[in-house]
């Protein structure tokens, strides 16, 4: 009998997305659940959802469990595919060049990249080809991938003695319990994964370019290599997206923009300050008349701000403790202890206009916009073009309304979006939700319960619309959730563009009030919007989508 028992094997019920559920043996992995559904879906699976986290194929699930199966077409299943390429990548560097120090090695959007310490070697251009060759005889090797726990003290020893001094540096910031490596071959990596199985499933390479990256975005840090790089399943999909690559070039919006004099740029002037020509400036004021009159059937009031502000502005707003130090410097005035900043954001004098007069429930909402000119630094290697400056003009606009216009306004605010992207022909968008961290908590400004009113006035819009979004947490703004538009240029590229987002926290800053039906004093809701985004982005995304 007690044989018996030791002998009964566990079974875990895994909910699919469809909501069928199956029984599994205990420790069985996403990738024999796959085998169970079909040899084709094997072949084709990258990387499995486990309640709602990322994770390996090869991974046991230990428990009942929802599941969700990846394959290329999936962004997850991309990301997977590319994050292992990186460490491919890596380990054909630590072949070709010993010694080589590792900072770090994401997927990105398009690919891949990783951050590396050659030491006194230069890799260049015409490295590249030898590294595809030694990461291609890497793949024919079939290394598995495989996924190892270890505790901080380990991982601290192991990079060490290595002399990885940037595995070790984060390292000492990761809590002892939650640290993970990943092996293949010769290769380990400090890493959370996800990773494909094995090495086999990456058919084509290709290194892209190579750049200077800051060591974790510090100008101060030592300044590492940067390899760009992408790879796919299948030689013909390399194959077609050096074409789209070369198709870009041609839709350049900094190469169409000097060639019909619509905008220019000066290092004399500084890096990252647009100057509008007048083709340029035609256009521009084109746009911003076309959306002035969208605005003027919706009751919008146009207002025209400082371009500089007190620092006792920002400091209320909260924007100087989140961005002073890494932005634009004060303005000392001749006044002792006076200081201004060049304007980051409109949205604290809009909340002093709100706040210059007696407010009735009457009065609301009350719709201000501005096409408002704002000075951001970026690091120079950051620089990019109209799409990454460092002053550019927001077609912004703030609507401060009472708790139950909440919902009504933003709906509004999507009509208007709408009306813009319909007019431009921009009709391959995607909408993403942008909620906070459901852990870290501790960077977000507000109570829980006004977090909550606005994720849910967002996902309820959405919801009435009809409007397909992804939800992302953690990518939410620091004072509140966030809808934003992301437009799909003529060859495939994203670029967020129009945005919305709700704020509960602003009109407490500022200690914003109406007068109630009730005769009370209550606080206003505020809404933030720019359907274009700003004019910089939103005419270079035009250029490349009309060329």
């Amino acid at each position: 009998m007690a044989e018996s028992i030791i002998n009964e094997q566990i079974m875990i019920k895994i909910t699919f997305p469809d909501h069928s559920v199956r029984e599994y043996a205990e420790g069985t992995t996403a990738m024999q659940i796959a085998e169970s559904i079909s040899s084709r879906l094997a072949q084709d699976v990258l990387a499995a959802s486990v309640n709602g986290e990322v994770w390996d194929l090869t991974r046991p699930i230990n428990e009942d469990a929802s599941v969700k199966l990846f394959k290329w077409e999936d962004e997850e299943g991309k990301h997977a595919f590319w994050h292992s390429s990186a460490h491919l990548m890596a380990e054909a560097l630590q072949e070709l060049y010993p010694g080589i120090k590792f900072g770090i090695g994401p997927a990105i959007e398009n690919g891949f990249y990783y951050d590396v310490d050659p030491g006194e070697t230069v890799i260049k251009d015409s490295d590249f080809a030898a590294i595809e060759k030694k990461m291609l005889e890497l793949v024919a090797k079939k290394e598995s991938i495989v996924r190892h726990d270890i505790s901080k003290a380990d991982a601290l020893k192991m990079f060490g003695d290595r002399g990885e001094e940037y595995k070790v540096e984060l390292i000492s910031e990761l809590a002892d319990g939650t640290i993970s490596t990943y092996t293949q071959g010769a290769f380990t990596d400090l890493c959370r994964g996800p990773h494909i199985p094995n090495t086999s499933y990456i058919k084509a390479v290709k290194i892209l370019s190579v750049a200077g990256a800051y060591w974790r975005g510090d100008e101060k840090r030592k300044q590492l290599v940067r390899l760009y790089a992408i790879s796919f399943p299948k030689k013909k999909m390399l194959d077609e997206y050096l074409t789209m690559l070369e198709e870009a070039k041609k839709r350049d919006h900094r190469k169409i923009g000097k060639e019909l004099d619509l905008f220019m740029f000066s290092d004399t002037v500084g890096k990252g300050l647009p100057i509008w020509l007048p083709k340029g400036t035609a256009l521009r004021l084109r746009l911003q008349e076309f959306l002035r009159r969208i605005q003027a059937r919706y009751d919008y009031q146009e207002v025209i701000c400082p371009p500089i502000g007190n620092k006792l502005l920002y400091i209320t707003s909260d924007h100087y403790a989140k961005y002073g130090k890494d932005s634009f410097q004060p303005i000392h005035t001749p006044e002792e202890g006076e200081e201004y900043f060049l304007k980051p954001m409109n949205c604290p004098h809009h909340c002093m206009i709100f706040k210059n007069s007696p407010r009735s429930y009457k009065d609301l909402p009350l719709r201000i916009a501005e096409f408002g000119t704002v000075c951001r630094y970026e690091q120079s290697g950051e620089l990019h073009g109209l799409t990454r400056v460092r002053s550019f003009t927001q077609d912004d606009a703030h609507i401060f309304c009472r708790p139950d216009q909440v919902k009504d306004e933003f709906l509004r605010v999507m009509d208007i979006i709408s009306i813009v992207f319909r007019s431009m022909n921009f009709e391959n968008f995607e909408a993403q939700i942008s909620l906070r961290d459901k852990v870290n908590r501790d960077k977000y400004i507000g109570s829980d319960e006004n977090w909550e009113k606005a994720e849910n006035a967002i996902i309820e819009a959405c919801r009435e619309k009809g409007l397909p979004a992804k939800i992302e947490y953690g990518e939410a703004a620091f004072y509140g959730p966030k809808l934003d538009f992301m437009v799909k240029d003529a060859i495939g590229r994203r670029w967020q563009l129009g945005t919305i987002q709700v704020d509960y926290n602003l009109p407490e800053r500022f200690e914003l009030e109406y007068t109630g039906e009730d005769n009370q004093k209550h606080r206003p809701v505020m809404v933030h919007r720019a359907p274009f985004g700003s004019m910089e982005r939103f005419v270079a995304v035009l250029i490349a989508y009309s060329r």
